[in-house]
């Protein structure tokens, strides 16, 4: 029997509000997501624990039973981890989910500065590509996204339900090794095939460079040589020598000030990228509403990495 340990949460929440909106809002969940964990519990344990013909909800007679032993393995848990853990954390933690370039190079920066503005802030980052940190968001699973601004509305967030900050302006810059001259070896103003190093179709970056690159001749010089998802293993590969890529302006900033990377070509081959962090307004989580009162109040200036 595979369980996990919030859907018995949910389900002791269930059985105290006999709601499933209200247990929602309890568990800062949406109720879409709410209802799918108590879903898979049903399904884990193998018979229906709740009966949703009546209102408010009852729990069948096998719910009832299943509800001693629930509530003491949460009690039993809860007791064990509070031992293990001590009870001393002043601040619950926020979970972040973030694209991997902005977890590994932008938001170490960024955190460090906003807590210069708000103070002490503890917080989980894990990083995924931008649609499985959506799904993640959506199911309210994690309290806060870390993504580029999607200005084709691809992502299909509505800014009522998933409102966001506008916490940088970046660039997407075409980096090259530089030849014995200091010059690019790989020039986007060059007559010659290009090796190109370039994101996965599914990757949000690519998508950007691709419609820079849309109806320019330019994309009929780039000779494909290598693909992957993350913006820090084309700087890797271009390190190397191996070919041409663009790359946010944040991931190379070291490396054009030491010169062991350079420009492949001017500012109009820039693509401009907007950071936002974003969160669920139908998740009501103490943490996450201070923090948002909080960096309303705060100037622009601290937002802005």
């Amino acid at each position: 029997m595979n369980l996990e340990t919030k859907w018995l949460e949910d389900f002791v929440a269930l059985a105290n509000t006999r709601s499933f909106s209200a247990s929602a809002r309890q568990r800062h969940v949406t109720q879409p997501a709410f209802s799918r964990r108590i879903r898979s519990l049903e399904q884990a344990v193998g018979v229906t624990l709740v009966d949703r013909s009546t209102t408010p909800i009852n729990l069948t007679p096998e719910g009832q039973l299943f509800l001693v032993t629930a509530r003491n393995l949460v009690e039993q848990l809860n007791e064990c981890l509070g031992h293990l853990r001590g009870v001393s954390m002043a601040r619950e933690a926020l979970d972040i989910v973030a694209a991997h370039s902005l977890a590994l190079s932008f938001y170490p920066e960024w955190i460090s500065r906003l807590q210069e503005g708000l103070g002490e802030l503890p917080t989980r980052l894990v990083a995924m590509n931008v649609g499985e940190a959506i799904h993640v968001l959506r199911e309210g699973n994690c309290d806060l996204m870390l993504a580029y601004h999607d200005p084709y509305a691809t992502m299909q967030l509505d800014a009522e339900v998933f409102p966001s900050f506008s916490i940088g302006q970046v660039k997407m810059l075409p980096i090259s090794i530089p030849d014995a001259k200091g010059q690019p070896r790989f020039s986007l103003d060059s007559k010659e095939t290009i090796p190109y190093l370039a994101y996965t179709q599914g990757a949000f970056l690519g998508r950007s460079v691709r419609m820079l690159l849309k109806n320019d001749p330019l994309r009929l010089r780039l000779r494909t040589v290598y693909e992957t998802a993350m913006a820090e293993g084309l700087k890797g590969m271009v390190l190397q020598g191996v070919g041409l890529a663009w790359i946010p302006d944040f991931c190379v900033r070291e490396e054009l000030k030491s010169g062991k990377l350079v420009r492949a070509g001017g500012e109009q081959w820039d693509v401009p990228l907007e950071i936002r962090l974003y969160r669920c307004s139908l998740v009501h989580k103490p943490g996450v509403e201070k923090l948002w009162r909080q960096m309303m109040k705060l100037p622009r200036d601290f937002l802005q990495a």
